[in-house]
């Protein structure tokens, strides 16, 4: 059984997953160093370039964001870059016009003097699947094994896919590599949770004016319940009433078997002082290293290179 502690500031999150008192696994993330990609946004077009066939769209950054014709999702086209049949795709002039309201997700973080790069292609992560709500491919990660367990996991998709249509918009899933032993009922899950998410995006989309930001990945926090918690889960404790609040609220709109182990942690003591979390992360990060066989490892990081230093001790 394992346990889930939730230590949250405006700053920094951390979460920790506790297995028999010891910990396993520990996860950060700081509001200031979160990127764009994977978000969402109504976006209106600037400039249309036909020399450089590309497209300069307002999503309501600092800098224009950019888009090239590779990226703009041409109805029926089997890949990105392809027309139907595989033709090459229409320019882009034919594409987009000036003034013109899209919906676009950002596939790569402005980076120095420039901005996003930007696809209408759009493409939603969850635990187990991505969702293409433009397409109606299944898809297998690449790391996936045998030709027979890829066949067997794309007929079970075909079947849970059809099986839900009537919940949502179809489109197409790739199986993220996690899901190869996946059961049944954790696909559906998935696959509702998946849906659901993109036609809440929709729907804000057909509301919302240009440079709305329509979807972000989830938090870490959110990311929890999503990713980390599993039938193994004993409780999720959090030690903000704010979070636990929202969190509950997420939790019974998409996980809703995650949300029954979410509790408020409301002891005196820091949250991370249960299991001396704090100690663990300092030893963890220590330049020594001491190993049970009683030698230990020096650990040196530079800039070209971290080297390993092995003593019997």
């Amino acid at each position: 059984m394992q346990d889930i502690l939730i230590n949250w500031a405006p700053q920094e999150t951390r979460v920790a997953i506790v297995e028999n008192g010891a910990v396993q696994e520990l996860h950060v993330e700081r509001a200031l160093e979160r990127g764009l990609v994977g978000n969402i946004y109504t976006g209106r077009v600037a400039r249309v370039l036909p020399g450089m066939q590309s497209a300069f769209i307002d999503i309501g950054l600092e800098r224009a964001a950019f888009l090239h014709v590779a990226d703009v999702h041409v109805a029926g086209a089997p890949a990105r870059g392809e027309g139907p049949n595989g033709a090459p795709p229409p320019p882009i002039e034919r594409l987009v016009y000036e003034g013109q309201t899209l919906m676009v997700q950002v596939i790569k973080d402005p980076i120095g003097t420039k901005g996003a790069r930007l696809s209408t292609q759009m493409s939603i992560a969850g635990r187990l699947l991505v969702f293409l709500p433009q397409d109606d491919h299944i898809g297998i990660s690449q790391k996936i094994g045998s030709h027979e367990l890829r066949e067997q996991l794309r007929a079970r998709m075909n079947a849970l896919a059809r099986v839900a249509e009537g919940s949502g918009p179809a489109g197409g899933f790739i199986l993220r590599t996690n899901a190869e032993e996946a059961s049944d009922a954790e696909l559906a899950d998935d696959i509702a949770y998946l849906r659901k998410t993109w036609a809440a995006v929709r729907e804000r989309g057909f509301k919302s004016p240009p440079g709305t930001l329509l979807h972000q990945d989830l938090s870490l926090v959110q990311r929890v319940l999503r990713d980390l918690a599993n039938d193994q889960t004993h409780a999720i404790r959090i030690d903000s009433r704010l979070q636990y609040e929202a969190l509950k609220a997420f939790g019974e709109a998409f996980t809703p078997t995650a949300v029954a182990r979410l509790e408020l942690y409301k002891g005196e003591r820091p949250i991370f002082d249960l299991f001396n979390i704090d100690d663990e992360i300092q030893r963890a990060l220590a330049r020594r290293v001491d190993l049970k066989s009683g030698g230990y490892l020096i650990i040196d990081q530079t800039e070209a290179m971290t080297t390993i230093d092995v003593n019997t001790g």
